[in-house]
């Protein structure tokens, strides 16, 4: 079944029939990764020319590189918040979107942190890995607004610990509401559509399976064959910004009858 999917790609019937189980689809779960903001200019981590070949994980994503040497992290991800609020929300963004005021019952569960999704107009959103627009205290987890301390390096919480960005680093669990929320919804889900995510990040890479064995309908939005097309019903090749615009407007066109 995979293997005809991705001969297919994009093709009509394969929008077609994605379409048509999104539009009778009750219960709708949208799974996004970093192949969506590729498309903003934001880099993915594992490409070959991802963030993750320039710079090593241990030292800007992890507890222990951030205690090391946190100016380092910090400016870092300053660099970061930066380059996420010049970047514009894609088409395809905006197609989740649309998307959302379609549906009945509609949850975008994504592991991207740029916050693109929620400038694109969702507002059901489950952020797994944070939001780089956040920060929290490192000691006492209490959260931080920014003032003009932040721009004179790592700032301190009223407790004396240090200011990090509210994001899941290496080694650290997922926030436990936001994954029971993201289970529970997936297990729920008539319909799961998949947007540029490799398949291989845990454990976000398992709630494909989830749906799959509720009996939800898997549809795969992607450049490539990821881990996940082995089990999803259609496959659709090709870029967020190109393929989303159409699938959407095919759901409009199913329930407008």
């Amino acid at each position: 079944m995979a293997d005809e999917n991705v001969r297919d790609g994009n093709a009509a019937e394969g929008i077609d029939r994605a379409a048509r189980a999104l539009a009778l689809s009750s219960r709708t779960v949208v799974l996004t990764g970093a192949g969506i903001s590729k498309e903003s200019g934001i880099p993915t981590f594992r490409d070959l020319d991802g963030i993750w070949t320039k710079y090593r994980a241990e030292e800007l994503a992890s507890r222990e590189g951030f205690l090391s040497n946190p100016a380092l992290v910090w400016n870092w991800y300053m660099e970061r918040r930066t380059a996420a609020r010049a970047a514009q929300p894609n088409s395809g963004h905006r197609a989740l979107a649309r998307l959302e005021t379609l549906l009945p019952v509609f949850l975008l569960v994504t592991q991207n942190v740029d916050n693109l999704h929620l400038r694109a107009g969702n507002r059901e959103i489950v952020e797994l890995h944070g939001n780089i627009e956040r920060y929290r205290c490192f000691e006492c987890g209490k959260p931080s607004r920014e003032d003009d301390s932040w721009s004179k390096g790592p700032p301190r919480c009223a407790c004396g610990g240090l200011i990090r960005p509210n994001i899941v680093w290496f080694g650290e669990p997922l926030p436990a509401a936001e994954l029971e929320c993201s289970y529970r919804e997936t297990q729920r889900c008539d319909a799961l559509l998949i947007v540029g995510t490799s398949g291989i990040v845990h454990p976000a890479a398992m709630l494909p399976s989830v749906a799959r064995q509720s009996g939800a309908f898997l549809i795969e939005v992607n450049v490539d064959p990821s881990g996940i097309t082995p089990i999803v019903d259609v496959f659709l090749a090709g870029k967020a910004g190109k393929v989303l615009p159409g699938l959407v407007r095919r759901v409009e066109e199913f329930l407008a009858g």
